[in-house]
């Protein structure tokens, strides 16, 4: 593919910072100082907590949200969207570094670090490539399912530190079964915590705001303090521990956390851990751009903004080498983080940079004082978060809707929960596929009718219309390619085949969008076929690109009938009895 050539247009396009900062005001300084503040309070235990998902050290949750929410402050496009560690990349982090077996910590870093660095580098690609459009390929049955099913997972994985037990496992039935066999092994100041805390984030999620502003409280006031809520939980059990000495009664804690900026590090230049990961970071890097378009458009839409796809490519891309190149891991656009930064009134991607500024500041000052946190309360933190992306009505929906999407959905949660992330997902991709190809394998034909007193053609099988006995309208519903050419000449010659004085046919193209060279010859095959039967074929309201085709071909030179400009047309010069010298008006391309 030819790169774009690179002119002043064309650099600012690529550096977004160059437009909207020339505009930069001081109003929106303060808007976005303020969801900044916001946005870090509730980043600080997040952080931390998908790290701890991720099955990487607490601070490294850190590092990935400082240097790359800079990075998408240069290069993104979307106003409000929140760069930094989220769920589902996490745990498809954890899944592609389980399967390395990796034991040492210094390597589990490193490989975590690699794969981002992998991301980015794929990311970018796209992005100059201009190839937002394969993440296309995941529908949005399959995105349902695969965060619906991620969901179940996380949270079940994260029972063993509520639990306070060793459990394992890359999917369902692995790690219920480890949760059951050491069940008896239950830490119960642990279990008192983590439920503690579970049911206090429930709370504080949807009961304290409304609460708060009954007390007279200013909603903005309100909404922050609700927003602290996972800061006072971690505040709460970090004092308890330290008071009581918990660790010493077996509750597992943080530990030391290195106080400091991120370093910086720098990616594997092992071509064997490149071959392993390189699978893992391409659906990681789709995955990721999925969701976080999806959240910037939903979020630009509410303000009449909009976002470009494959510059957004190239923000995740940028986001990633930086999350790499600082001791961090893969991340993207997060829902929740980018829905708090838009409510707390961010106006430019400024707000992320002022963000990382906090998060930066926790880094150097607070890391001694999560010595003794809980990791039972991160786990309660990733508990909560998580479970708001389950959504199990999907299923009921695609079986209302389409069987065919319903079996993308039910494929994808089932495959992801009892295979694992990585099984799921590319599951879910492929049999979306297939479902498309068989489903267009066998497109819709309607045979048509006039409409009376009208220049309309309808469904014979729906509607009250005139049709001829000699004449045969068949609309095609459908681009014509490989895979159901076939089915559409067998499905002519079938209607043909009969008592009726058929001496007519005529395909209504107006929904093909395209006739590849399979479905060409079988056209030209149906027609000598047609012609064998004394019978002629015409086709009406073919599309002009479809006709500059057509005519690069001897399709049109042999065909035995006429091509139409219009159905109505064809209508009424093939009205005549059989018998009559033939059609009354003349045929014109389209």
């Amino acid at each position: 593919m030819k790169l774009p050539r690179m002119s002043a247009r064309t650099f600012t396009q690529y550096m977004p910072i160059l437009t909207w900062g020339r505009a930069y005001t001081r109003e929106q300084v303060t808007s976005d100082m303020v969801a900044a503040v916001i946005v870090t309070i509730m980043l600080i235990p997040q952080s931390l907590a998908y790290a701890l998902l991720a099955g990487l050290p607490a601070e490294m949750g850190l590092y990935a949200s400082i240097l790359p929410l800079f990075a998408y402050a240069l290069f993104g496009t979307s106003r409000a969207l929140a760069v930094g560690p989220v769920a589902v990349v996490s745990l498809m982090t954890a899944a592609a570094i389980g399967n390395l077996g990796l034991t040492d910590p210094v390597q589990i870093a490193l490989a975590a670090g690699t794969l981002a660095f992998i991301s980015g580098v794929f990311l970018l690609a796209m992005g100059v490539l201009r190839l937002g459009f394969v993440a296309n390929f995941l529908s949005h049955p399959v995105i349902a399912g695969f965060i619906t099913a991620s969901g179940i997972l996380i949270a079940t994985s994260q029972l063993k530190h509520i639990l306070g037990v060793q459990a394992s496992g890359h999917n369902l039935i692995d790690t219920v079964g480890a949760l059951l066999s050491n069940i008896g092994q239950t830490n119960v100041i642990t279990l008192v915590i983590g439920v503690t805390i579970t049911a206090f984030l429930f709370w504080v999620r949807k009961g304290l705001k409304p609460l708060l502003i009954s007390k007279g409280l200013a909603p903005r006031l309100a909404d922050i303090m609700a927003k602290a809520g996972p800061v006072a939980a971690v505040a709460a059990t970090i004092l308890v521990t330290w008071a009581f000495s918990l660790n010493e009664h077996g509750v597992k804690i943080v530990g030391e956390v290195p106080m400091g900026l991120p370093p910086i590090t720098l990616p594997s230049l092992n071509g064997t851990l490149w071959g392993q990961l390189l699978l893992p970071a391409i659906l990681i890097s789709i995955i990721g751009f999925v969701e976080s378009v999806s959240v910037g458009q939903t979020l630009a839409a509410k303000r009449r903004q909009r976002i470009v796809p494959d510059q957004e490519l190239i923000g995740l891309g940028a986001s990633n080498i930086g999350s790499a190149l600082t001791g961090g891991y893969p991340v993207t656009g997060g829902f929740a983080r980018s829905v708090v930064n838009f409510d707390a009134g961010a106006e430019t991607p400024a707000a992320g940079a002022f963000t990382a500024v906090g998060i930066g500041l926790a880094a150097l000052l607070l890391t001694p004082l999560l010595y003794f946190l809980p990791i039972a309360t991160l786990a309660a933190t990733i508990i909560v978060a998580v479970l708001s992306l389950v959504d199990l009505s999907i299923l009921s929906k695609a079986w209302g809707y389409s069987r065919m999407d319903f079996a993308a959905v039910a494929a994808t949660i089932f495959l992801t929960l009892v295979m694992g992330v990585e099984v799921g997902v590319s599951a879910g991709v492929l049999i979306s596929i297939g479902l498309h190809l068989y489903q267009t394998s066998r497109p819709h034909v309607a045979e048509v009718g006039l409409v009376p007193d009208t220049q309309h053609f309808r469904n014979i099988l729906r509607h009250n219309v005139e049709t001829r006995p000699h004449l045969v309208t068949l609309r095609v519903d459908e681009s014509l390619y490989f895979a159901n050419a076939r089915f559409l000449e067998d499905y002519v010659l079938n209607r043909v085949t009969c008592d009726e004085p058929i001496k007519h046919v005529v395909l209504h193209c107006a929904a093909v969008n395209e006739v590849d060279m399979s479905a060409l010859h079988t056209l030209e095959e149906l027609n000598r076929r047609l012609s064998d039967m004394g019978i002629l074929l015409h086709l009406s309201e073919v599309k002009g690109p479809v006709m500059d085709r057509l005519k690069r071909s001897h399709l049109l030179q042999d065909l035995s009938g006429q091509v139409f400009l219009s159905q109505y047309q064809a209508w009424q010069a093939l009205s005549p009895a059989p018998g009559d010298d033939g059609p009354s008006a003349e045929a014109n391309a389209a």
